[in-house]
């Protein structure tokens, strides 16, 4: 094999590592933010957003391949923006 090919595979594998870590950061973030869904009153549409998240993460069901977890972190980052957004103005409507 050659030293270009291994120095390849090894950035390669270590970008894999990167990105599954991120997405696992992001997906332990999520599930601490539901918390937040209990105590500061978060509109239905909100906790859809968090639990549509979660289930798309888990869910084998991708936009991209599971080695590339772009899509994952991706919506992980919307749905925390999403409830960060709401838990923030405090306000909204009881279900």
């Amino acid at each position: 094999m050659s030293t270009g090919l291994t120095v390849g595979l090894a950035l390669a594998a270590l970008a894999l590592l990167a990105t599954a870590l991120v997405a696992a950061v992001l997906t332990v973030r999520l599930v601490r933010a539901r918390k937040i869904l209990r105590d500061a009153g978060i509109p239905l549409t909100h906790k859809a957003a968090y639990w549509g998240a979660l289930l798309y993460v888990i869910s084998p069901v991708d936009l991209l391949p599971d080695p590339v977890y772009l899509d994952d972190i991706g919506v992980l980052l919307l749905a925390l923006r999403t409830l960060q957004a709401a838990a923030s103005r405090g306000s909204g409507e009881p279900d």
